[in-house]
């Protein structure tokens, strides 16, 4: 099972050269890049680690490129995202975050339903690992 979460996540894995591009979108607009890591990316799970401090004042994708590398070479076995943020309304907001990293083995979810009082049904979505 893939995870899919952010922009991009049906499509095949980006290349360096398509992440590149992206991030350069994100530069031309004003945006800061930030680039997050973890081992757990439920759904619920919107606050990754961060990998060193945005690059508020990065002027090009190579030096996004770069921390993305030490990024990788730290936390290659984790989930890794690039994040754009635009605060040109006086507050951030994500304007673009796709998956950049993933581990080599993706364990997925289980959905787990439950009827509950009235037929009404009751959902609880687990890490496949952490059932049975």
């Amino acid at each position: 099972m893939r995870v899919t979460q952010g922009t991009f996540s049906f499509l095949p894995e980006l290349t360096d050269a398509q992440i590149a591009a992206q991030v350069q979108y994100c530069i031309d607009n004003g945006w800061a890049v930030n680039i997050e890591f973890t081992d757990d990316p439920h759904p619920r799970n919107t606050f990754w680690e961060m990998w060193e401090l945005p690059l508020f004042d990065a002027k090009d994708a190579a030096g996004v490129m770069l921390e993305l590398d030490a990024c990788r070479k730290a936390y290659g076995d984790r989930y890794i995202r690039i994040s754009a943020f635009d605060a040109s309304h006086g507050w951030e907001s994500v304007r673009l975050s796709f998956i950049v990293n993933r581990p080599d083995e993706e364990p997925g979810f289980l959905l787990e339903r439950q009827e509950i009082a009235g037929r009404a049904m009751r959902y609880t979505l687990r890490h496949r690992s952490a059932t049975i």
